[in-house]
């Protein structure tokens, strides 16, 4: 944080090109969290615009997922022109006492506005009980609503290392593999959303240990300053079960079948391999191969 504290601050340029390439992040996904055009990110980032109104200053920082200090110059003039008038560097500890000021100044006055956008949506994840190497699983998110939300959300998913997603419906909005994280951006939340994407087991996920998932939900992008942790499941059990088989106990039963079709019917718009899950129910059993990761049915 600038040590001069003002509505505006001097950003680095070089500093915030890099973070977003170093991320694999797009100018259209920084714009739109921020709230500005393309443009405006390319005129930051050639530092067109080398100094920012603080508050943009604070999205573009979370956004990249830094802290805000990470994308401003580390020293400024000795004195700040403004309106005609000159502001002398004050001592450090006044100027500190004015940038903490500042900051609860502007949290605190976006605070009820935030809280208004995003307290009637929620979003909750559903996983499978088990999960086996190098098998694809299902995984979804609920998001709802009281009323339907025009201003949109930024949902951000974060997966185990090695894990790979395969499919997802909506498409992403960026997705990285590498480092595990994946994000949509829709314009509007409708009263009931699903959010689905299939992913591929690590083939070297380490069998009866537990995996992890985390996720944040953003309610109104151009009022981002905070963001609701995703609820519901947030571990798998890596196990050589098939994802449908909720006791594992090898087989598919009538029960389990029912709840597999509903979530084939609600993931439609993906491929869960259907046909293998009524193999197995027709067969009654299945197995796990561990040296080619691939489930087969089991006559009784």
């Amino acid at each position: 944080m600038p040590e001069n504290f003002s509505s505006t601050v001097c950003l680095n340029a070089k500093a915030v090109r890099r973070i977003r390439e170093d991320k694999k992040l797009t100018q259209l996904y920084v714009a739109k969290v921020v709230g500005v055009t393309t443009d405006t990110i390319s005129r930051w980032e050639n530092n067109r615009y080398p100094t920012m109104k603080t508050s943009n200053a604070l999205r573009l920082a979370e956004a990249l997922e830094v802290p805000l200090k990470d994308i401003l110059q580390d020293e400024e003039p000795e004195t700040v022109q403004k309106t005609g008038l000159r502001f002398i560097r004050l001592p450090r500890i006044l100027t500190g006492f004015l940038v903490l000021l500042g900051i609860f100044i502007v949290f605190g006055l976006s605070y009820h506005r935030r809280m208004v956008a995003q307290s009637s949506v929620f979003a909750t994840r559903h996983l499978p009980q088990f999960a086996a190497p190098g098998a694809v699983i299902p995984v979804r998110i609920h998001l709802q609503t009281e009323e339907e939300n025009n201003n949109g959300f930024i949902l951000r998913e974060s997966f185990p290392s090695g894990w790979k997603i395969v499919e997802s419906y909506p498409p992403p909005s960026s997705l990285d593999n590498e480092r595990g994280v994946i994000r949509w951006i829709s314009k509007r939340v409708e009263k009931d959303f699903w959010v689905n994407y299939l992913i591929k087991v690590d083939p070297q996920a380490r069998l009866h240990t537990n995996t992890s998932f985390r996720g944040s939900l953003i309610a109104a992008p151009e009022q981002r300053t905070s963001s609701k942790k995703v609820e519901g499941a947030g571990s798998v059990r890596i196990a050589p079960f098939l994802w449908a088989d909720e006791n594992g106990d090898n087989q598919i039963d009538d029960k389990e079948m029912l709840m597999a079709s509903k979530i084939a019917e609600e993931m439609k718009d993906v491929h869960l391999d259907w046909n293998l899950l009524q193999t197995i129910w027709d067969a009654g059993r299945y197995s796990f191969n561990r040296e080619t990761q691939a489930f087969a049915p089991v006559s009784k």
